[in-house]
C-alpha cells in the first residue's frame, strides 16, 4: 500500500473482521477490454469467499473459467469534515482481495456455501426457512476465492488539519458518525395471517446500532 501506508492492515484478524462485519463486496474483473464491476453479496468461510450467480450469467461464466479478479468490501463509519475542502475525508474500514475464483462443484460444499449466504444476510435463519431444492442447485453456480493475497486498510479519527495554520480558521471542524439500523418488518403482500416474526428478526431488531 503505496497511498496512506499507515492505513494498511496485513493480518489476517484484520482482513477476517472487515469481510465478517461487510455484507455487500464489488467484484471487478476484465471482460475483454472492457473492466467490470458487479456489486455481489458474498459469505467468507474459514479461508475462502464464496459468491453465487445463475448459471446463465456471463460475469459469473468468465469468473468461473479464472479471470483475474478483485474482491471489495467497504464500510463506512462517518464524515471526516476538516477547515479546508481538501482535507476532508471519511473514516471507513475496507479489505481488498486478489485472486481467481473457482467453481464449486463438491455438492456438500456447495450445501455449506447456501447455508453460509443465507446465515450472513440472517443468523439463525438457515434454520427457519425452506432449504434449497435440486432445481435451485442446478440453475446456481457457487464460485470460491482462496485469500491468498489480501489486504485491509483503516481510516479513523479527525480531520488532519487540527495543527496546521487552518486551525485559526472559524470553520467548524469534526467527525460526523453515520450510524445504521433496521427498521420495523414489512410482511410479504402475500404471508398468511397468523406467521409470526421469526426470532432471527427479532435478535436483528435487539441488537444495538452500528
Amino acid at each position: 500500500m503505496r497511498r496512506g501506508p499507515k492505513k494498511g492492515r496485513y493480518d489476517r484478524a484484520s482482513i477476517d473482521d472487515v469481510l465478517d462485519r461487510g455484507l455487500l463486496a464489488h467484484v471487478a474483473f476484465a471482460d475483454g477490454d472492457e473492466a467490470v464491476c458487479i456489486p455481489m453479496l458474498y459469505a467468507r468461510v474459514g479461508d475462502t469467499v464464496y459468491i453465487h450467480g445463475s448459471t446463465a450469467s456471463r460475469a459469473v461464466r468468465l469468473l468461473a473459467a479464472g479471470a483475474p479478479a478483485c474482491v471489495t468490501v467497504t464500510l463506512v463509519h462517518a464524515l471526516v469534515l476538516a477547515r479546508s475542502a481538501f482535507e476532508h475525508s471519511a473514516n471507513y474500514d475496507s479489505v481488498m482481495v486478489f485472486g481467481r475464483f473457482a467453481l464449486v462443484e463438491d455438492e456438500a460444499e456447495r450445501l455449506r456455501a447456501f447455508e453460509a449466504f443465507t446465515e450472513k444476510l440472517l443468523p439463525g435463519r438457515w434454520d427457519e426457512a425452506r432449504r434449497p431444492n435440486a432445481k435451485e442447485l442446478k440453475a446456481t453456480s457457487i464460485l470460491a476465492l482462496e485469500i491468498d493475497e489480501a489486504s485491509a486498510k483503516v481510516r479513523s479519527g479527525g480531520p488532519d488539519d487540527d495543527d496546521s495554520e487552518d486551525a485559526e480558521l472559524d470553520v467548524w471542524a469534526g467527525i460526523v458518525p453515520i450510524v445504521s439500523s433496521y427498521g420495523a418488518p414489512t410482511a410479504s403482500p402475500g404471508l398468511r395471517q397468523g406467521i409470526p416474526v421469526p426470532e432471527s428478526v427479532k435478535r436483528l431488531l435487539r441488537a444495538p446500532p452500528g
